[in-house]
């Protein structure tokens, strides 16, 4: 038998907090919470390391809606109250404004760029110091890659970054835990993932590099951690810029 599910989360996220000083006494954290299982399962490992860690913090869940027609966020609302964390759903026109006005090939960046200024702007207006994002290990990845095949680079988000214009900090606790095991935990606590209705969901350059490091990591089960490997000494190196 494997080991539970827990042991894949928490003790690398505490880990994790602890390596880059993530989480402060007095922090109130704004979690940006999409509805995928990514972002929900951060909510979820946030508000636990809350009984685990001798640090004194709240949390402020927010969810930026893109504005498709139907979105409903009552479960993610429901499952927020459950957990007694605040939740604000933040309107927007975004995906008429990318896909129907702009008419974007590309949409990914832009997409993230104006979803994480909302987030931001929203986490200021909650009192909100710190804005948490639930990026795994896979992302930090994938990231890598993508940089490289298509900016030229070889870069990386980091764990925290300090954001001057707004003067947040800005923490991704998820970077030590796999996609894998957010799949797993979200269907282990039936937490109430949204489908992503964007049309450019599994055809982006990111799914692309996606599937060829699925196809690499199938065929050599170690590949997973000699890459995050390369990826912490990446943000070693930009430390130290």
């Amino acid at each position: 038998m494997g080991l539970p599910f827990h042991q894949h989360l928490f003790p690398p996220a505490k880990k994790l907090v602890w390596e880059y000083d993530m989480i402060r006494d007095g922090d109130k954290i704004a979690v940006g919470v999409s509805g995928g299982k990514d972002s929900l399962v951060t909510l979820y490992t946030l508000a636990q390391l809350r009984q685990m860690i001798p640090v004194s913090y709240s949390l402020q869940a927010i969810t930026v809606d893109m504005g498709w027609p139907g979105a409903d966020w009552s479960p993610v609302a429901g499952y927020c109250r459950s957990l007694g964390i605040p939740f604000t759903l933040v309107p927007s026109q975004l995906a008429e404004i990318i896909f129907d006005i702009r008419q974007e090939t590309n949409p990914c960046s832009l997409c993230a760029k104006m979803r994480h200024g909302l987030l931001n702007s929203s986490a200021i207006e909650a009192g909100c110091n710190v804005v948490a994002l639930g990026h795994t290990s896979d992302d930090a990845i994938e990231t890598v890659f993508l940089n490289m095949f298509y900016a030229g680079r070889i870069a990386c988000f980091k764990p925290v970054s300090y954001l001057d214009r707004t003067g947040l900090r800005l923490i991704r606790p998820m970077l030590y835990i796999s996609e894998k095991t957010t799949s797993r935990v979200a269907g282990k606590l039936q937490l109430p993932v949204t489908a992503n209705p964007c049309p450019a969901n599994g055809s982006s350059k990111r799914q692309a590099i996606k599937d060829m490091l699925d196809k690499q990591m199938q065929s050599d089960k170690l590949a997973a951690n000699r890459l995050l490997a390369a990826v912490k000494g990446l943000w070693k190196s930009q430390s130290l810029l």
